[in-house]
């Protein structure tokens, strides 16, 4: 009677991964229970996802070929999958991640240079043309992650200039260099050739950086923060939460997954470790979380 947080399934984000090479869903083993789908079987998928009343999916996508500028996100297996969710479960929030690392033959969130610095002007420009082509297929949101310096800004002018003024835009605006991506990267082959991403994602010691960063993303036009990892920066989630009162997500990323996978499937915890944790977010100011334990959470849920 006197519970303060609540978590439903409804205020869970599914990750969705989509494989242009894929014939069949193929397991991903640095995330035990994921696959990397075909777009017949991610659209079978978010039918269970809505089953469980969970909303929204983010889609990722894994090219069939990969250059230096990541030109195969300007159409194929996210753009097809985007429209076919539409089609077969139009209820669904379909949001696609916005990035060029998972298109780069490098590995890198953006163009670079000879000398592996990322050039912010042509990178903006593709991520401009990614959004559109994105809103094209009917996404609801899309989710610019590569913290490029002016991104929110230069999609939301593209995305209105276009007359697509009703997709939202949900930057991952505090995104840290985390350890904790590591499985995430396995999955869409998208480690780094050279170098890291410490020049454009954030310090881990830095808090008042985060809100710099945020207030930036909201003065260009962005209508989520994303928060990314969750549970080693459940102080920047509420800190971001009671400054800016605006909606705010917390993706709960692989490495967290894993950890947390592999405690339970070895006995050292319960799945009710997965219940405390996303609720520990929850409860730091998050209104949506983007998890991996999303299905697994939402039949816990249902059964209480």
């Amino acid at each position: 009677m006197v519970r303060e947080t609540s978590l439903l399934p409804r205020d869970l984000i599914c990750p969705l991964f989509v494989d242009e090479n894929a014939q069949k869903p193929v397991p991903i083993p640095s995330l035990p229970g994921f696959f990397r789908h075909t777009v017949e079987t991610a659209v079978s998928e978010v039918d269970a996802i809505w089953e469980l009343g969970i909303p929204a999916v983010i889609v990722f996508g894994v090219p069939r070929h990969k250059n230096d500028t990541g030109s195969s996100a300007l159409s194929g297996i996210v753009q097809d999958t985007i429209s076919a969710i539409k089609s077969d479960v139009p209820e669904a929030t379909v949001i696609a991640d916005t990035c060029l690392c998972e298109y780069t033959s490098h590995g890198h969130c953006g163009i670079v240079n000879e000398a592996g610095a990322i050039l912010n002007g042509p990178t903006l420009e593709m991520l401009r043309r990614i959004a559109t082509s994105y809103a094209r297929a009917g996404v609801d949101i899309v989710a610019p992650s590569g913290m490029i310096d002016g991104m929110v800004g230069a999609i939301r002018t593209q995305l209105n200039e276009e007359g697509f003024d009703g997709v939202a835009i949900m930057p991952y605006a505090a995104k840290y260099c985390s350890s904790f991506y590591a499985p995430f990267r396995d999955a869409v082959d998208s480690g780094c050739a050279f170098g890291d991403r410490s020049t454009h994602q954030m310090d881990p010691a830095n808090s008042d950086e985060a809100v710099r960063e945020v207030r930036l993303d909201l003065e260009e036009g962005a209508d989520i923060i994303m928060i990314k990892p969750a549970l080693p920066y459940l102080d920047i989630i509420y800190r971001i939460k009671k400054t800016f009162g605006v909606p705010v997500a917390a993706y709960s990323v692989s490495g967290e997954y894993a950890m947390l996978r592999s405690a339970i499937d070895n006995g050292h915890l319960t799945d009710d470790s997965i219940y405390e944790t996303l609720l520990s977010i929850k409860r730091a100011g998050a209104d949506m979380i983007v998890t991996y334990f999303a299905k697994e959470a939402a039949k816990k849920l249902a059964s209480e």
